[in-house]
């Protein structure tokens, strides 16, 4: 099923009197207990939704300025790990952890740890899109974390300018995406802000430059399954890149570029015809969902991949 916004708040259901008061206790409850203030502002209002990819939580944030603080008590009563990312749309925001300040403002990023105490400054009026990523998730890669927090990441490109676009394309995207789809996609947000952090800490390599450009790929794959036009060198245009550079890309990959849109597309089928909620709809009507264009073909890979033809297959899921 397509994903929803799991929370949408706003000011406007409360009194101007309320608001401020009512913009904390949102703040507190979808950041998991986080401080907020409005410099003392008599106005204000504000916006927030928020959702899942996986395990990633993204929110698009829109409000009059405000600050958000997290006290050494709030950070050790914090039972969710996440390294939390800001990156401004609109406004500017300064982020305060570690002895540092990194002011970031549009087409930048920055990220700080939640189980640590922080500040994030928003002085004017702002849009942001926050993220948070279960901080095990990038601890257990082996890297060291505190070096990196409250720093600008994305202004000079490379792959950080590439996570970031990440992160705004999965907020677009996300609304029509299957559970499986969204999870795959927080995979890859986790993944460019890991490559990101490496190049932040000096680790960048051409090994790292490859797979950043791999997690492109498969994101681009994953939001245009159902294109029949999806293809390699439509990738390329895409992308912005070399036929060669995808086939680099994927040299670690068993089947290629074009073996990886083939898996993923049966992969898709496959779990639309194990999907009961689904049993009514046609194997065509699958097929063509995911950008088969001939019914012989797709039978055909199905069977090579899975050992039975899709109406088999069905067939053996109906019957438990």
């Amino acid at each position: 099923m397509p994903l929803r916004p799991d929370l949408t708040t706003e000011t406007d259901a409360v009194a101007p009197a309320e608001r401020s008061g009512f913009w904390a206790d949102c703040i507190a409850r979808v950041f998991h207990g986080l401080k907020s203030d409005v410099y003392g502002d008599a106005d204000f209002d504000g916006r927030m939704s928020t959702l899942h990819a996986g395990d990633v939580v993204l929110t698009r944030l829109e409000a009059n300025r405000h600050r958000v603080m997290r006290n050494a008590t709030l950070a050790r009563q914090n039972e969710a790990a996440y390294l939390k990312i800001v990156a401004p749309y609109v406004g500017c925001a300064g982020v305060e952890q570690k002895g540092r300040e990194a002011w970031v403002t549009p087409d930048q990023w920055s990220v700080y740890d939640t189980t640590d105490t922080y500040a994030v400054a928003n002085p004017v009026r702002v849009e942001h899109l926050i993220v948070m990523i279960p901080k095990q998730r990038l601890v257990e890669r082996g890297l060291a974390i505190d070096p990196l927090m409250a720093r600008r990441l994305g202004g000079s490109g490379g792959v950080s300018r590439m996570a970031l676009e990440t992160m705004r394309s999965a907020w677009r995207e996300l609304p029509t995406m299957s559970d499986a789809a969204a999870a795959g996609v927080g995979d890859a947000i986790t993944q460019f802000v890991h490559l990101s952090m490496l190049e932040l800490a000096g680790h960048t390599t051409a090994v790292t430059q490859r797979e950043a450009l791999r997690e492109r790929i498969k994101q681009h794959v994953a939001e245009r399954l159902g294109d029949p036009a999806l293809s390699v060198d439509g990738l390329a245009l895409a992308l912005n890149c070399s036929r060669r550079q995808l086939y680099n890309a994927f040299s670690e990959e068993p089947d290629g570029v074009a073996g990886y849109i083939l898996r993923r597309r049966i992969e898709a089928c496959r779990a639309a015809l194990s999907d009961r909620a689904q049993e009514r709809r046609s194997i065509t009507d699958i097929a063509l969902a995911y950008g088969f264009q001939s019914m012989a073909h797709f039978s055909r890979v199905f069977r090579a991949h899975l050992g039975v033809p899709p109406s088999d297959y069905r067939r053996a899921i109906q019957a438990g």
